[in-house]
């Protein structure tokens, strides 16, 4: 890791998490489901028992940068999307996911729906004079690196707390990709399936470390544990309909 110190779970002012990552079987789901719901509280985000919707938008540069370097497996690498709930503009986050090794970092920043659509015209200059940071740097990668939409994500999530070891676990079910439209507020997009398998993605994301009520949960899963990016498949499926 030349270059990069860690510090515990802390990389300069970056704090950072465990990220474990699954594919589910479908059969699976709804015992490990019933298991959690016994030890862990349910994300008071949801809507209802399914979870809540989310909806993502994917930038990347002329070069695909996030997409190699994801598909190479590189040690240090970044996402910028925009991201928005249950297809409402009444939270609207522009976030940077950063990985190093199996830590993750996600800074986020609010914007407001104008901004936004700023953005997806590719009008950013009014971003170069904000106080965030993390909305500064996306401005230097779209004029320096020429970042423009790339792909949409979208699915439901379930999420599960425990604060022992701060975990969080989600279950991500019915991932779609966009073939029409790179607008997530579009009431005409057309999505389609992401995954054709009876399958969903699972994540486990905590701090300094995995109380034992989780691990024993997850040891039967243990071969089923991946490097998953819903950004890397999403983009594959987008592929089949046209370049993006």
């Amino acid at each position: 890791m030349k270059g990069i110190e860690i510090t515990g779970i802390q990389i300069g002012n970056k704090r950072l998490r465990h990220e474990l990552k699954y594919y589910l079987r479908l059969s699976e789901y709804e015992p490990l489901r019933k298991k959690l719901q016994l030890i862990t509280t349910l994300d008071h985000h949801s809507v209802d028992d399914e979870g809540y919707h989310i909806r993502s938008l994917y930038f990347d540069d002329i070069h695909d940068t996030a997409l190699q370097v994801k598909n190479y497996g590189v040690f240090q690498r970044k996402k910028y999307r925009i991201r928005v709930y249950n297809k409402s503009d009444a939270v609207i986050k522009m976030e940077r996911k950063s990985k190093f090794g199996g830590y993750i970092c996600k800074e986020g920043a609010s914007i407001t729906r104008d901004e936004y659509e700023m953005i997806l015209a590719g009008e950013v200059e009014f971003l170069q004079e904000t106080e965030n940071s993390l909305l500064r740097d996306f401005y230097l990668s779209c004029k320096n690196h020429l970042f423009r939409p790339r792909v949409i994500t979208d699915y439901v999530r379930e999420a599960y707390l425990m604060r022992e070891g701060n975990v969080r676990i989600t279950f991500d079910k019915q991932l779609k990709a966009n073939v029409n439209s790179l607008d997530i507020f579009d009431k005409d997009i057309m999505m389609v399936n992401a995954i054709h398998q009876p399958m969903m993605i699972m994540e486990v994301k905590y701090d300094q470390f995995l109380p034992f009520s989780i691990r024993h949960l997850l040891q039967k899963l243990s071969n089923q544990r991946s490097a998953i990016s819903k950004y890397v498949i999403c983009r594959e499926e987008t592929k089949k309909y046209y370049n993006l």
